[in-house]
């Protein structure tokens, strides 16, 4: 009997042993998921709050100001200056960075003191989805961000599928009137107008947001001008009309093939089909 014990006992021991790992990982991993997050780009604090983790963030950049909850949490500085002071009496368990915007310096004080952190990569309009789905595995979201991450995509592909009349139209994308810069290459709205089978005069340039001249625009006239107003659109429409006279004389602007849209596009994240959406919009419209 005391064999039998014995066997018993031992045996017992290595399936606790087999099992123990499965049985902690939930623990372990629970213990590792963040619950105080900072949030560096206003993007990021986007697809945070479609995640459902809003409740977590304490603390945002000033440009951080979708959704209307996000205007109502402590801010950290700007994207290209935030303040360490700021971030580091918040106790963040995790700062969210991404490379376009954020400083890499910023990033390596954060690490030298500890301080855990996650850099966004994506940049193209292709690297959302997946973008959203890591990071939502880093924060423990994991299952929303699938979801999420899925539903961009479908509509991203269906966007480029079901909609040709802006085929072949010469488009200017204007991002601010004065001095006037566009969206060149490499850029999200390059990538919009690049599925919706539009050229994007700018991307000549072979720069992501180029200074545009008059002369340019002139001797290569646009079929479409797009301004994007951002969220300063009575400021962005007032300041553009000085533009728009000195270029009357292109038929774009003399038949009111000019168009205003918001910051769909200005934004990798959640609100990408809305900002394609509305960039359909006004390439089929007709004046």
């Amino acid at each position: 009997m005391a064999g039998n014990a014995k066997r018993r006992f031992v045996w017992g021991l290595l399936l606790f042993l087999l099992m123990a790992p499965w049985v902690a990982c939930p623990a372990a991993a629970a213990a590792d998921t963040p619950t105080r997050i900072i949030s560096l780009a206003p993007n990021i604090t986007e697809v945070l709050f479609a995640l459902g983790l809003g409740d977590r963030i304490v603390g945002v950049t000033t440009f951080c100001d979708y959704p209307a909850e996000a205007k109502k949490k402590p801010k950290i500085g700007g994207m290209s200056n935030p303040s360490l002071e700021a971030v580091v009496s918040l106790r963040p368990d995790i700062v969210v960075m991404t490379t376009d915007g954020n400083p890499k310096e910023f990033e390596e004080r954060l690490r030298s003191m500890k301080i855990r952190t996650y850099v966004v990569t994506s940049r193209r309009l292709s690297e959302l989805p997946q973008g959203i789905r890591e990071l939502g595995a880093a924060l423990g979201a994991k299952e929303k961000a699938d979801r999420l991450a899925a539903s961009l995509r479908s509509s991203i592909e269906g966007f480029g599928r079901s909609h040709t009349a802006a085929r072949g139209k010469k488009v200017l994308f204007i991002v601010w009137p004065e001095p006037l810069i566009a969206a060149g290459v490499g850029t999200v709205i390059d990538d919009s107008l690049t599925l919706l089978g539009a050229e994007n005069l700018a991307a000549r340039t072979g720069a992501e947001y180029p200074k545009y001249s008059l002369e340019e625009i002139l001797r290569h006239p646009p079929d479409v001008i797009i301004i994007g107003k951002g969220m300063d659109s009575k400021d962005v429409e007032k300041i553009s009309q000085g533009l728009l006279q000195r270029l009357k004389i292109l038929p774009a602007v003399r038949e009111g093939r000019v168009y205003f849209v918001g910051d769909g596009l200005y934004r990798l994240g959640p609100r990408i089909p809305q900002g394609i959406a509305e960039l359909i919009r006004v390439l089929e419209s007709r004046p």
